[in-house]
């Protein structure tokens, strides 16, 4: 009894041994790679930005004189309606009244001050007349010892007052023209009129305010002169600023309408920087057309300059780039090319693809790295191919992982001028 109950024993551990090896020993332990193709294809390579629509000329109107705002003015397009957000209207539109009962009293006194300064002059040039004719009698007189000297010099005296008189009263009355002229003007000035054509993207006064015209003339309406053209003040950081010149083509989209890319190109480059949390960035207009009408002013819009454009190269996701491999995942016939390759491919326009063995290994393919759109690099050299599949990663691991994995193991990095002390390549299988 005892030994049949060893034999089973013995039966179940072998059985058991054996369903272990086969689940655990002769499990494949090697890392499979995720790979993707080498393609051939068209590279854009742009620089991004942020930046607002703006219309490309705006006119401020505002009131030269304090007062009362009245009424507005009614809508060209639709009489029955006042002037208002959205309006279009054209140079010479009546836009707003402010009350002129002020103005009109001061035109009214500036009038009759006028005419009493015309009057005192035709005054003056009477009593001038008459001093004339007295002083040319006393020096009638003079001659012939009919009137003392005193007399004669109170005659030519009184002339000479009069004389002034009247050049007074002249002066009185061109002053009292410009005051009149002013005050005509200052009337005027109560009815607001559009200096140009176009469009009214704010109007920011209402019926009853008073404006008060001071130092700064009160704004009442904001103009937009032609909508059919816009200009997209864009941010770009100093970084970028030097790749940036004038007629540059530039795609950008906005949200209010999705999926839709509008075309303009590079109008201006402004000097004047401004500084945000120690960040520079420049304003670059941008032109653009906007005959659809489906741009508004203030939009939000997504910038890409287009800085390079290349057709037919090469291209691999910049994932291929940036993944290491750890040193135990390095083919150990890789090694030593690997460390040649140290000095030679630490540079900007240097990079490394790896290539993934049928042993479950990589191996270097040292690159040359050309221009980037963000997501796909141009890569070139004699070896690679259209088709090659390049390492990207881990199953089962993303990217990020794999590169924060390789930033914790330096050994993972065959590109660093000195190895890691106490590194050894792996031994080659016996």
């Amino acid at each position: 009894m005892r030994t049949t109950l060893f034999i089973l024993v013995l039966i179940g551990a072998a059985s058991g041994g054996a369903v272990y090896y086969a689940k655990h020993a002769t499990t494949d332990t090697r890392p499979a790679f995720r790979t993707v193709a080498v393609t051939r294809g068209d590279l854009l390579s742009t620089i991004s930005a942020t930046g607002t629509i703006e219309p490309e000329e705006v006119v401020d109107i505002g009131a030269q004189v304090m007062g009362l705002i009245q009424e507005f003015g009614p809508d060209p397009r639709d009489p029955a309606r006042s002037i208002d957000y959205g309006s279009v209207v054209d140079k010479g539109t009546l836009l707003a009244k402010i009350d002129a009962t002020p103005y009109e009293a001061a035109l009214e006194q500036a009038e009759a001050t006028l005419e009493k300064s015309e009057a005192d002059r035709l005054q003056f040039e009477a009593k001038c007349e008459q001093a004339e004719q007295e002083w040319r009698r006393a020096e009638s007189l003079l001659a012939s010892k009919a009137i003392a000297a005193s007399d004669y010099d109170i005659a030519r005296a009184n002339y000479k007052s009069a004389k002034a008189n009247v050049a007074v009263g002249k002066a009185a009355v061109r002053q009292n023209k410009a005051s009149l002229r002013m005050a005509k003007t200052n009337l005027g000035y109560t009815t607001i009129k559009s200096p140009v054509r176009g469009v009214i993207i704010d109007r920011r006064v209402n019926i009853g305010q008073t404006v008060v015209a001071s130092l700064n003339a009160p704004s009442l309406f904001l103009i937009a002169k032609d909508l059919r053209r816009m200009q997209v003040w864009a941010s770009v950081n100093e970084a970028d600023i030097g790749q940036i010149r004038v007629d540059m083509p530039v795609r950008f989209t906005v949200d209010a309408h999705p999926g839709q890319t509008f075309q303009g190109k590079v109008a201006q480059v402004r000097m004047n920087a401004s500084m945000t949390q120690n960040v520079v960035t420049y304003t670059v207009v941008v032109t653009t057309d906007n005959s659809s009408g489906k741009l508004l002013p203030y939009l939000t819009a997504s910038v890409h300059f287009e800085v390079d454009k290349r057709s037919g190269v090469l291209l691999v996701p910049n994932a291929a780039l940036r993944w290491q491999p750890q040193a135990s995942q390095i083919a150990p016939t890789a090694i030593k090319v690997v460390a040649s390759s140290t000095d030679s491919a630490n540079t900007s326009d240097r990079g490394c693809l790896w290539i993934a063995s049928d042993a479950g290994s990589v191996r270097p393919l040292e690159v040359i790295v050309g221009a980037s759109d963000g997501m796909m690099t141009e890569v070139s050299r004699s070896e690679v191919q259209e088709g090659m599949l390049v390492v990207t990663g881990e199953e089962g691991q993303d990217n990020q992982e794999n590169i924060d994995a390789a930033d914790a193991n330096k050994t993972s990095n065959p590109f660093l001028p000195k190895p890691p002390k106490g590194f050894k390549p792996p031994h080659p299988p016996m």
